[in-house]
């Protein structure tokens, strides 16, 4: 399989792209991608809202995980797991996601947020199952 650039795994992705989420980097170790903050993604006082951070944090792990596919295979996430750290009220939110296991049946991928000084917001764990090609 071609690795895809990461603007067209980014297309393949309309959510991801009206949230204005991008990715930057698209390799089957490492994914990465961004969002920044804006008012109208944000919750009660100014904080980036859990959901627009989870948005994140899927769109990165799903490249990621179909990057590690075999030919033909599709995925669908079964579990996904965020712990969040900190608010984010400016600026941009990193993603980088990273597979733990690829196996046969189920992959495993861990994204962390990170913001503009560096500090980690967010860890997310997310469990994919793989749905062979038909």
């Amino acid at each position: 399989m071609t690795t895809p650039r990461p603007a067209e795994l980014a297309a393949a992705m309309p959510y991801a792209s009206r949230l204005g989420i991008t990715l930057d980097e698209a390799a089957p170790q490492r994914v990465t991608g961004s969002l920044a903050w804006e008012a109208d993604l944000c919750t009660v006082g100014g904080a980036l809202h859990g959901g627009a951070l989870m948005s994140l944090a899927d769109a990165a792990g799903a490249a990621c995980a179909y990057l590690n596919l075999p030919p033909g295979a599709s995925t669908s996430t079964i579990e996904s797991k965020t712990n969040f750290f900190r608010a984010v009220r400016g600026g941009t939110v990193h993603a980088t996601s990273r597979p733990l296991h690829m196996g046969r049946t189920l992959v495993v991928v861990q994204t962390d947020l990170h913001d503009d000084e560096h500090r980690l917001v967010a860890q997310t764990t997310q469990t994919q199952t793989v749905l062979p090609a038909s």
